[in-house]
Order: structure tokens, then sequence, then C-alpha cells
């Protein structure tokens, strides 16, 4: 009887090795053509056979995608009529589990100090720009100096979530931290080596490592140096000549008689020797699968979904009730035994009252607090309610139009294209080519740092005949353009004064003797704030009442302003499959 068990599960196992090994066998070449991959016989077509999945970005959780009610509120004493609830898909994505902390923010400083250095006037406008307006905390009839001097850069507030920054310098962090992310990755591979350790290169200026650039052309990294680099992937085209054993043994005895005295290399003059061969292999590409998705803010609809976290609620395809705060339940509350009556988010509770009496605060900060103070929601998402409302990427309009689209959507797309110069290349950032821009509040900012690509926006022609869209620009597509007026029928290019749907404010661009703007305010009549420059921040803060901590509130600011209540976090697209996880009943607690 042993014998049989025994000879039962060999066979099952012998049957289960078998099948993997045939579908192992089925990835090494084309099930279509039978051609092999990564193979110099067959030409040396590269493929990515074993890839195991996206990784989880650092600091980052998975936010499963899927169908919810967005909009949805329970009051609006507002009365903007701007939370009509509309029903809309979100794509799987990964988001930040916090906001970004001035910790976070300040060590982007000190990188763009150190590669921009301000005591250049080439560089000085570049982190000047970056400069979180620690103004923001001062008060007409406030006693806030102190914060305004240690907020940032004291360490008691390190974890603190940064403020003071605008959605234009909010976007910037967010292009930085993908190229310090995908830089770790190669030279955790051994692709590209620590620049910052280097004693021939210098990191200033266009000579640091930018994503796009890389995907590019690697060679327009450094003006060309393979010295930044170390050990490629595999490359089957690369033509090796094999050495013989005697060949071989000739080769170890050189290296061993290469020692100072008479001694032997050690392991790390021999690894150094070989790295001082040049580049072997070949460069990452997208197709590997190994560089991250470049970082980005969540549009409105990605942070509404993951704020509400409605799936701690489905019992099989339905949602049972409906969720007024990131948490369940009516109130503010926390209702367990143990920490029963207090605050479950940052908030202001009344007027005067920030957090509470002395001895008892029910919420534990009166401006903002440390990130992660709070329970986390079901998605795994920290201070989606209270502490600091959060930047999104979408232009603000006063209604959600999921007729035009019910599938991620977002309003704020501008297309653009890499930059091709006569020579058929692309165009890199330097310091003679980089360009500034004057914001309407005065502060000049680059339009591209040195180093990056230089896109451009798209043409009519690069749009003809496309029937997913028409132009570059449309961020008023259906609400604000041409075609939304009572000049439908007319094209914008053909029109000197282009009638606008939004009467928001004109700052007046003159420019002084200084070189300058100066500063002087629209002084004609508007009626409204709403402008393409207006961008959605979501949740409440620490100086919001109750009301805002709704995850479906919206309100607006011009991307270029900041407050002392604003903050961000990141988010990048998950790639592949929605979720690896099997159905079940109810979501696991």
């Amino acid at each position: 009887m042993r014998r049989y068990i025994g000879n039962k599960v060999l066979l099952t196992v012998l049957v289960a090795a078998t099948l993997i090994s045939c579908g192992k066998k089925s990835r090494t070449h084309s099930e279509l053509t039978g051609w092999k991959f990564n193979d110099p016989t067959y030409g040396g077509f590269t493929a990515n056979t074993n890839y195991a999945g996206q990784k989880v970005p650092p600091g980052m959780v998975l936010i499963e995608g899927g169908t919810f009610t967005m909009g949805s509120v329970t009051d609006d004493v507002m009365f903007d009529w701007n939370t009509t609830p509309t029903k809309q898909q979100v794509r799987s994505f990964y988001m930040d589990e916090a906001e970004v902390t001035n910790l976070e923010y300040l060590f982007y400083l000190q990188y763009l100090e150190k590669v921009y250095p301000p005591s250049d006037d080439s560089y000085r406008k570049i982190y000047q720009s970056a400069l979180p307006d620690t103004l923001v905390w001062r008060d007409a009839l406030g006693f806030n100096e102190l914060l305004s001097e240690a907020y940032l850069r004291h360490p008691s507030y390190s974890d603190y979530p940064v403020v003071g920054v605008s959605w234009l310098q909010a976007t910037e962090y967010c292009k930085w931290r993908t190229d310090r992310v995908n830089e770790k990755i190669l030279m955790d591979k051994g692709v590209l080596k620590s620049l910052f350790d280097m004693d021939s290169v210098t990191v200033e200026g266009k000579n640091r490592f930018d994503t796009g650039t890389y995907l590019a052309n690697p060679d327009l990294l450094f003006d060309g140096n393979e010295d930044i680099y170390g050990r490629g992937l595999y490359d089957p085209n690369a033509q090796v000549k094999k050495q013989s054993k005697k060949e071989r043994k000739a080769a170890k005895n050189a290296d061993d008689a290469a020692g100072d005295d008479g001694e032997k290399l050690s392991r790390k003059d021999r690894k150094s020797k070989k790295s001082d061969q040049g580049f072997t292999g070949r460069h990452v590409k997208t197709s590997d699968g190994m560089l991250t998705q470049r970082f980005r803010l969540p549009t409105e609809a990605e942070w509404e979904y993951a704020a509400k976290a409605e799936i701690e609620n489905r019992e099989y395809n339905t949602i049972r009730g409906r969720k007024k705060y990131s948490w369940n339940g009516s109130t503010t509350r926390d209702d367990s035994r143990r920490r029963g009556g207090d605050q479950l988010a940052n908030f202001k509770q009344g007027k005067g009252d920030y957090s509470g009496l002395a001895g008892w605060s029910n919420d534990g900060a009166d401006i903002t607090i440390r990130v992660k103070s709070y329970d986390s929601n079901a998605f795994g998402l920290y201070d989606m309610s209270g502490n600091v409302a959060e930047w999104v990427a979408d232009v603000y309009r006063p209604i959600i139009d999921n007729d035009a689209n019910d599938f991620n959507y977002f309003r704020g797309n501008v297309f653009k294209k890499p930059l091709i110069d006569e020579e058929g290349k692309v165009v890199v950032v330097d310091y003679n080519s980089i360009e500034f821009d004057t914001l309407d509040n005065g502060k000049i900012v680059p339009k591209d740092l040195p180093g990056s690509i230089k896109y451009v926006p798209i043409t009519k022609r690069d749009a003809f005949m496309r029937p997913n869209y028409e132009k570059a620009d449309n961020i008023a597509i259906g609400d604000g353009d041409m075609a939304s007026t009572k000049n439908y029928y007319q094209d914008e290019e053909d029109m000197e004064n282009q009638p606008r749907m939004y009467n928001s404010p004109k700052t007046p661009k003159q420019i002084g003797e200084s070189g300058l703007i100066i500063q002087q305010y629209d002084t004609k009549t508007r009626n409204t704030l709403i402008s393409d420059q207006a961008r959605v921040y979501k949740g409440g803060s620490w100086k919001d009442r109750a009301y805002w901590l709704d995850p479906a509130q919206r309100r607006y600011l011009p991307e270029y302003m900041a407050t002392n209540y604003i903050g961000f976090r990141c988010a990048t697209d998950k790639l592949g499959a929605m979720s690896y996880k099997r159905r079940r009943k109810e979501p696991q607690r």
C-alpha cells in the first residue's frame, strides 16, 4: 500500500514538473512563428521571457481598480452643484501610503542644490522655483512666525506633510522622483555606477540621470561618456570570441602576476579591472520591465476612489451602504472601547477649536500632525481625510462629464512629443537652451530641466484623422473651448480674439525696465475664478471643518498658488492584471 502511494506521489510530481517545463519551454520561442527568442542563430531578437510582474514602488500600496459612484456626497451646503454623482471606472494603480513629508521634500531640495548650484546664475532660478512658500503660515492677525521659520527644516517636523507647495512644484517633484527611483534600480543591477561616487565625472547641470533621456539614447547622458556604466544585460547579438582552455589559463596567470610584489590580485581588484574594460552587454529597455513607471499626481477620480475605499463594504459584486468619510460610520469619532470618543482625523472641530482641551486633545494636533498618526483606510492609505488637503492632477470644471468618458476620467490632457532636431535626434535641454516662464504671481520657473528631453505639443498633422483626439490641448474640451460656445462652428486659429466661456481674471504681463514683469492686478470685471490653470484639491485639512472630510467634496486653486493646508502624494500606473488575488465573497480583513 505504501509503495502504491509512493508511486502515485512520484507520478504526480513528474507530471507537474513536465507541465512546468513545457510552460517554460513555450516561452523561449515565438508561439506564432517558431523563432527562438534571445538566440543569435535566429537574429538575437530579445524578449523578457522570465518577467515576474511589476514590483510595488517604494512607499506605495496597490489600489485595485473597479467601478464606483464619483461625486456622491451626503451634504452640499455650499450649493456649488459640482458633485453630481456619476458612475466611473478606475484602473488599478499604486499610491503613496501617506503624503510627502518635509524630510522627503528636503532631500529633493538638497539634490537640486547639489546638481543645480544656486550660486551659478545659470541654475539659480531652478533651485528657487522648487522652494516651498514658508510664508503661508503668516497671518495678518496671527502670531505664527516661528512656523514660517521652522516648519519645513526643523527635525521636529520631519515626518509632517510638506505644505506651501504649489501644484506645479508637486508635479516637478513627481518627475524628479521617477528619475531617482530608476537610477537606483540601474545601480542595483550594476548597469549604472554610483555617479556621485565617481571622480571622473561631475553630476551637475545636464550631466545627471534622466529616465526619458536614458531610454531614448543612453549615449545622450554625460555626453556619451561610457565610464558611467558598468555591465549591461545579456546581449545575444554580441559576438564574443570563445577562448580556448589554454588562452583562459594564460589570462589567469597574467592576472595573478599583476599584483604588487608578486601577490595575486584580490577579488575586488579583479572586479575593478573587469569594470574598467568598458561597457559590455546591452542597455535596459522598456520591454525588459525593470524600470518603474513615471510618478505623477493621482487623478481626481483615482484619489476619490482610493479615499472612499468602498471595497471594505463589498459583498460579492455589491456595495453595502454608503460611506461619508474614508472610514465606516457617519461620525468622526472612534466608537471602540479602547479609544472611544477620540477623533479619527485631524481637522478643525469648531470655531477656535483645532485640537480640543489641554490634557484631553481629541485629534492630537493644532496644526498638521505626523503622517500615519491615524489608522489607515481599507486600501492601506493614511490621512485621506484630514491633516492636509491634497493636490490632484485635474483641471477644475464644475461638471464631471461621464457622457463623454466614463473610463479613467481625467481633464487636463496636453499631448506632446519629443522635439527632433535637423539631424533626426531628440533634443536634450542644456544650460544654453533652457527656457523659463514667468507665472501670474511673478515667480520664474524653468519649463524643462537641463538633461531632460524637450517636448513640444503635437500638431494638427499629428492628429489628422484620429478618431480619439483632434488637437494637443484638451484641457477645455467640451467645457470652455470654442466648440462649447455659440461660435462652435468657427476654427480657433482663425479668430484674433477668442471668446472665453469662463470670464476669469487675466493677469497683465507687461515687461518693466528691469526685464521683469510689472506686478499688477486685472482691473476688469470678472464673474468667475475658473480657468485652465485652476487645479482641483481634495480632502479636508487641519484647517477645515468636518464637512470637507468627505472624499467627494471638491475645491480648486490656481496651479501656481500654495497654502499651509494643501500637500500632495504621488501615484503611478499598475501594469498588467488589475490584481493577482482571486475573487472572494468579502475582502480580507
